[in-house]
């Protein structure tokens, strides 16, 4: 089978892609990469011309502040044009969200209709934000999500942009497009699949792919200090509740001078972020999560104990009687609580990690999730 990913923001579609061609299917992933993520893709959209120009850099911010039309998204969606002859003869699509190519929606829509017209069939992918899922946030009906900082205090709204742009007509109308002319619709954890169900979708619930053939786990040992590792990306600062993270931090600094080692990261590529993280025991991914996203589970499947989504519909749902990772409370309380537990009882993070281990190796082996994906396809 020939399968065409479109986009890609957390290595995803790359773990998936690992695990078709297993499989012994051909995959060719297309997207920016992710800005400083640079995750690998086999033909590039990044609009290079203009966010790699200073000039055309500020002339772009410029033409955003006086007309809110975005440059950057224009010259992806002309290089996905341009691309369009190398990508036929697909026998599926996948599409990562409904704004895959990351363009304007009307120029977008148009897109998918000549990439479909030269290939087979369509699915959507939901893994992060799109129209239902933030419709679903937006009645606050969860205890928690990554928009209630924003439903806390409406002045954030700047910081919610990107979330929010999925409630306009524009984007609003793709989805919908999308979801008539695609096959399946699939959620890559509970953050999106519950919201999908209360709102009256079908879709399959797949766990996240892992490679764990790549990734090394290295049996945690506390020889010292123990290592806390928390990688901030500053566009999601806000909705991952990081400032939590690093009021907590600093308690448990004053607290355990001796016990401790912290590394703080910002904003650095995904090949040297996995990298920094190797040697830490406990990694501070997000908080507002139910499940966890991709980073915390690839650091699981290092063995590293993992502050994240891990609520007991993820529990339940899984049928597990052990924690797994650390589900990680809107609390600085909770947070240091937490901490303090795991500092004062090492054996527990050593414990934790081999539950962590286990599980991904049981519930995300990429092979596995891969053939999960053919079957929702058909």
């Amino acid at each position: 089978m020939k399968i065409l990913l479109v986009g890609e923001y957390s290595r995803l579609h790359n773990s998936l892609k690992e695990g078709l061609t297993a499989l012994g299917h051909d995959v060719v992933i297309v997207g920016t990469g992710d800005n400083f993520k640079k995750f690998a893709i086999d033909y590039s959209i990044h609009p290079a011309f203009i966010s790699d120009n200073w000039f055309l850099r500020k002339f772009k911010n410029l033409v955003y502040k006086i007309t809110r039309f975005n440059l950057e998204e224009t010259e992806k969606g002309v290089r996905f044009y341009s691309l369009l002859p190398k990508l036929k003869g697909f026998d599926h699509i996948q599409l990562i969200n409904s704004d895959a190519i990351e363009t304007h929606p009307a120029l977008e829509k148009l897109l998918y209709k000549k990439l479909l017209k030269q290939n087979g069939t369509m699915s959507l992918l939901v893994c992060g934000d799109d129209t239902p899922i933030i419709d679903y946030y937006l009645t606050g009906e969860l205890k928690y999500s990554i928009l209630t900082p924003y439903l806390n205090d409406k002045r954030l709204k700047d910081y919610f942009h990107y979330s929010l742009k999925y409630t306009q007509s524009g984007y609003r109308k793709l989805f919908h497009w999308i979801k008539e002319h695609s096959s399946a619709i699939i959620t890559s954890d509970l953050d999106y699949e519950i919201p999908m169900r209360k709102s009256g979708y079908a879709s399959h619930f797949i766990p996240n792919p892992i490679n764990v053939d790549k990734i090394t786990y290295t049996p945690l040992e506390i020889k010292d200090k123990i290592i806390i590792f928390l990688g901030i990306n500053r566009l999601s600062y806000v909705k991952k509740g990081i400032s939590y993270f690093e009021d907590a931090l600093e308690i448990i600094k004053e607290k355990y001078p001796n016990k401790v080692e912290i590394i703080i990261t910002e904003n650095i590529p995904y090949s040297e972020y996995i990298k920094l993280y190797d040697k830490a025991h406990i990694l501070l991914d997000q908080i507002y999560s139910y499940d966890q996203g991709y980073n915390a589970l690839e650091a699981m499947a290092k063995g590293k104990v993992v502050f994240t989504g891990a609520e007991t519909e993820f529990e339940a749902h899984f049928n597990l009687a052990e924690r797994v990772a650390v589900n990680a409370l809107p609390s600085v309380t909770s947070l240091v609580d937490e901490l303090s537990y795991l500092i004062e009882n090492p054996a527990e993070i050593t414990a934790m990690s081999r539950r962590a281990k286990a599980f991904i190796d049981k519930e995300h082996n990429y092979i596995q999730v891969a053939k999960k994906y053919l079957e929702a396809w058909k």
